[in-house]
């Protein structure tokens, strides 16, 4: 009998010693804190989007509200408050149903205390076996020693699984019920805490009645404890069990692409800790703005897509019961939030169509119709998009397969303010804004103006317009013609921008030289390289939307070069900034007023060109606007430049434009980069994007002028007021002293007496350059 004790105890031991050779240190939790979402907001504060590897947010103790505590207390541990660690007696309770619960095949009860169940979420496993029992209860004890019992309870209310997506109390809040917790009611208190038992088990949709019932015993619970009065108690258990259909957080939905990008850029700077570290992130991005931008593009690219025509029906079916799956398997772009899927039930003079979701039933518009039956038509049983249209019907809608992008950006801090990378995210979520690498054609030329200003020319230099052709290194010829096949002679600088003439262009690269210009674009941001050849000159690199019009902003502030960022500033969870974009100091800015004047701070970016040349160009972009190939801009009303670009073939269609307050950029084209078709260039398919994008993004702004360097000098071109640098504008001649008429060849001489009765000069009449767009 003694060798069997001894055998026994020598086996226990070696039991314990096993079981209990790996236990966890109960200190660790003192400094623990769970892994925290980190939350994107925009400019003005709104949520825009999550990151994280566990959805939650960490609630300190003292936010917790009262009643939300007690809630959980109430379902899972009334008792907590003065247990040390394991209750005996809810452990002898929970092991007498085992009996009942193993002889009827029912999941066996823990009889777990909150402080084991922390123990087990943050330290353990969720083995159910008796040694992780045993190691679950001796780490309560230890954890009652360590931790106090509030700060347990914050453990296990940030930590616990709620279904939904959500860890924590603060995190389930957003999911179900799109609030904060302090927003809580007392119903929805209660109903949080069901979910710890088994959130499936009480899910608020697929299992409501069964939700409702643990939610209303969880309220007579706390009645009971007093913790609530029962007349409050039956007032909630009345409210309905209402929740988000899916778990969100974020209500604005126009930024997939700007949150995308923040991601990536915030993964390239945290690492894994963007996804663990709950940090505050405040972006760059204008909500209004991105909605304005997102609908303009959108709008644009379903506008060139009808001018291409109706390419039939996506889907077929035989009407017969069940259709609507078929239907219901091809989702439309998730921002045309009205767009449904339908099958066409009848058609001849009229089509009328089934939407699949709601079963309604309509004709579609008469011009819609039209623009079917000249394309690839309608026929009964093919499944397509429509919309409810205002006046009544339906509207037939169609996927475009062109894409594009548009970006904004403010030209003196480099904020992003909108970015669009394509049609749809749901449908793609590459982003054509910063990851399409496409010529920009014409929209590279000012960059060619400009350094051709920083080096000797002037707005009144004078290039030819002319036929010119150049022999390739392989010995072939390269003629670059102008758009309309024609050349207009000498011209200024100025036209040859405004009407985008590539001859001219040519010709002014040739002789600033490309080795400057292509400096220029790298200088700029354009590119990290640009081969000195000719053809350059006319957009033949490579670039990004996102890359040129950061580039334009440096005409609008003074030549200073920019750095484009979408994230302003980070801080982790103390409030401490780990991240600003903003690098320059300021002295004096957390000083007192006492009077003096408000610190000035210097602007940001290296000067990349004189702040002349940038007016300079800026004034002529405002030409292109004004006179020159996108006219149809200045129905904005205010001050604003740009240039179009178009590449060979139609490729690429483009539009880089700005006010004083707001660069932005235009970018449409097809991904494998096939032609847009004849016609299609960034006056036909980019400018109009531009411009509703423009006209809702500066409602509110004032219309300001392009502020001028102060010591800018001012002259009279061609009737147009131009800006020069001190000692290059024009001398004005004094015109009694020009001889008219034949002059003897004395009176050439030095010292020659002028004519005292001088011929007024006869006018000279200008070329008409209206048309040549």
């Amino acid at each position: 009998m003694l060798s069997a004790i001894a055998v026994g105890g020598m086996a226990i031991a070696i039991y314990a010693a096993w079981l209990f050779h790996d236990m966890p240190d109960a200190g660790d939790l003192v400094d623990y804190r769970p892994p925290t979402a980190t939350r994107a907001y925009a400019w003005d504060g709104t949520l825009i989007g999550e990151f994280s590897r566990e959805r939650r947010i960490f609630v300190p103790y003292d936010n917790i509200p009262p009643q939300l505590a007690q809630a959980f207390l109430a379902a899972e541990d009334h008792s907590f408050f003065q247990h040390g660690g394991v209750d005996a007696q809810g452990l002898a309770r929970a092991m007498a149903k085992n009996v009942l619960n193993a002889v009827r095949g029912k999941r066996l009860e823990g009889g777990s205390t909150i402080t084991q169940q922390v123990a087990k979420n943050v330290l353990l496993t969720s083995d159910a076996t008796v040694g992780r029992k045993l190691k679950e209860a001796i780490l309560a004890r230890r954890l009652e020693q360590t931790l106090n019992k509030e700060q347990i309870l914050e453990l296990y209310l940030n930590e616990i699984w709620l279904g939904y997506r959500s860890y924590g109390v603060g995190a389930a809040a957003y999911n179900y019920f799109g609030k904060s917790i302090s927003d809580l009611t007392l119903a929805e208190s209660a109903y949080l805490a069901a979910l710890p038992k088994g959130p499936d088990n009480y899910h608020p949709i697929r299992r409501k009645a069964q939700a409702l019932v643990r939610r209303n015993w969880i309220l007579d619970q706390m009645a009971e404890l007093g913790w609530v009065s029962k007349a409050d108690a039956e007032r909630a258990k009345k409210e309905d069990l209402k929740v988000q259909l899916a778990p969100s957080r974020a209500k604005y939905r126009d930024a997939d692409f700007f949150v995308e990008e923040v991601r990536r850029r915030g993964l390239a700077t945290l690492g894994k800790r963007l996804n663990e570290g709950g940090y505050y992130m405040r972006t760059t991005l204008d909500p209004n703005m991105q909605t304005a931008a997102r609908v303009a593009l959108m709008n644009g690219l379903e506008a060139y897509d009808r001018r291409h025509g109706w390419r039939g029906a996506w889907g077929h079916v035989a009407i017969q019961p069940g259709w609507e799956t078929a239907a219901k398997k091809v989702a439309p772009p998730s921002e045309r939030r009205g767009w449904r899927a339908a099958v066409v039930t009848e058609v001849g003079g009229a089509v009328r169509v089934k939407v699949a979701e709601t079963g309604q039933a309509g004709g579609i518009v008469p011009a819609d119709i039209a623009w079917a039956k000249a394309g690839k038509g309608l026929n009964v049983g093919d499944l397509i998009f429509v919309e409810p249209s205002p006046g009544g019907g339906f509207n037939l809608r169609q996927v475009p397969k062109v894409n594009g992008a548009l970006v904004a950006i403010e030209p003196n801090s480099g904020r992003v303010l909108a970015m669009v990378g394509g049609y749809s995210f749901s449908l793609s979520n590459f982003n054509r804004a910063t990851q399409a690498m496409r010529q920009p054609g014409s929209a590279f030329k000012p960059l060619v103006y400009a350094t051709a200003l920083e080096n000797g020319y002037t707005p009144a230099s004078v290039v030819m317009d002319s036929a010119i052709t150049l022999k390739g290194n392989a010995g072939e010829d390269w003629t670059p013609e102008n758009y309309n096949k024609k050349y207009y002679g000498a011209l200024q600088l100025r036209k040859g921008l405004e009407l985008s003439r590539n001859a001219m262009t040519v010709r002014l690269a040739q002789s600033v030289g490309m080795k400057k210009i292509s400096d220029m674009a790298v200088k700029l941001g354009v590119v990290r390289s640009m081969d000195p050849v000719l053809a350059m000159a006319l957009g033949a690199g490579e670039t990004t939307p996102f890359k040129l019009t950061a580039a334009y902003a440096s005409f609008v502030n003074g030549g200073r070069k920019i750095e484009p960022h979408l994230i302003e500033l980070v801080q982790d969870s103390q409030g401490r900034p780990i991240f600003r974009a903003d690098k320059r100091d300021c002295p004096r800015c957390n000083a007192g007023f006492n009077g003096d004047e408000s610190p000035r701070i210097n602007p940001t970016g290296d000067q990349m060109m004189d702040p002349i040349t940038a007016y300079q160009i800026t004034s002529m972009l405002q030409g292109v606007v004004q006179r020159g190939t996108a006219t149809s801009v200045s129905v904005l009303g205010r001050p604003v430049g740009g240039k179009t670009g178009t590449t060979n073939e139609y490729r690429s269609a483009w539009f880089v434009g700005f006010t004083p307050q707001v660069v932005a950029g235009v970018f449409v084209g097809f991904d494998d980069n096939r032609s847009l078709g004849e016609g299609e260039t960034g006056t036909v398919a980019a400018v109009p994007i531009f411009t509703e994008f423009m006209a809702a993004a500066t409602k509110d702004l004032p219309k300001t002028e392009f502020k001028a360097p102060k010591d800018a000098k001012f002259a009279m071109v061609r009737g147009i007021r131009e800006a020069f640098r001190p000692g290059t504008e024009p001398k004005v001649a004094d015109i009694s002293l020009i001889p008219q008429g034949p002059i003897p060849y004395s009176q050439t001489l030095p010292g020659a007496p002028a004519p005292t009765a001088p011929a007024p000069a006869p006018a000279k009449k200008q070329d008409d350059m209206s048309g040549l767009y």
